[in-house]
């Protein structure tokens, strides 16, 4: 008498699941398209647009390679799988790590925890990713959350203290400067204006202060 092969249902918007039911359709699913598990309910991503995703995401991941590039150990991903918990498993846009700090990999090779720095960019998604997401960020102890906002020309920068995202302040020039991660700035005025070399000279510079070099040596989370 031949076995009956069970079948995997296919994700589909709107699903609740578990994480471990999410993860076990996810990885039957033949093309892989993005999908997240927000607070128990799968979220199926649209196509990406070139100019208000692709572009937006290489440029902004590129500063962050840049930072990783200038401060070991820390790390940096492009749309890996986060487990935050059980109702929740996320692929952020990017995230900027410590190794050994509030995440470690799992034995998949998944991220488990909270990385230190995750960056959203948010066109059509910017509902859920200061909604729902932000929430489970914060809850999850995040340290920083970035957030820009495509549509609206602007960046927001939450940090953690006491438990509450709170928004960084700009200086007068328009920089964004990370509490967790000393030396990486952002300008800004210019990355909205697409002034790239502005942006990459404004970190650049930071990269070479006596706090990027005082973090370095630390150990970083050591």
């Amino acid at each position: 008498m031949a076995l009956q092969t069970q079948i995997c249902p296919p994700l589909e918007n709107g699903d609740r699941l578990s994480y471990r039911e999410f993860e076990r359709r996810y990885a039957a699913m033949p093309q892989h398209q993005k999908a997240e598990l927000v607070e128990g309910v799968v979220y199926m991503a649209s196509p990406l647009r070139f100019t208000t995703h692709a572009k937006p995401h290489a440029d902004l991941m590129g500063l962050l390679w840049t930072y990783k590039m200038a401060t070991p150990p820390t790390e940096i991903g492009i749309e890996p799988t986060v487990r935050l918990d059980a109702d929740n498993e996320f692929q952020p846009d990017g995230v900027l790590l410590i190794p050994g700090g509030g995440s470690q990999l799992s034995q998949e090779g998944y991220i488990q925890g909270a990385p230190e720095l995750v960056v959203e960019i948010a066109a059509s998604s910017a509902a859920i990713d200061l909604g729902d997401k932000k929430r489970v960020y914060r809850r999850n102890g995040v340290q920083e959350y970035l957030v820009w906002q495509i549509f609206d020309e602007k960046l927001d920068w939450f940090y953690l203290e006491e438990g509450v995202y709170q928004s960084l302040t700009p200086d007068e020039a328009g920089i964004l400067c990370s509490r967790v991660f000393p030396g990486l700035w952002l300008n800004e005025p210019q990355l909205l204006q697409n002034n790239l070399a502005a942006v990459l000279n404004t970190l650049q510079l930071r990269l070479q202060s006596s706090e990027h070099e005082a973090f370095v040596r630390s150990g970083i989370g050591n």
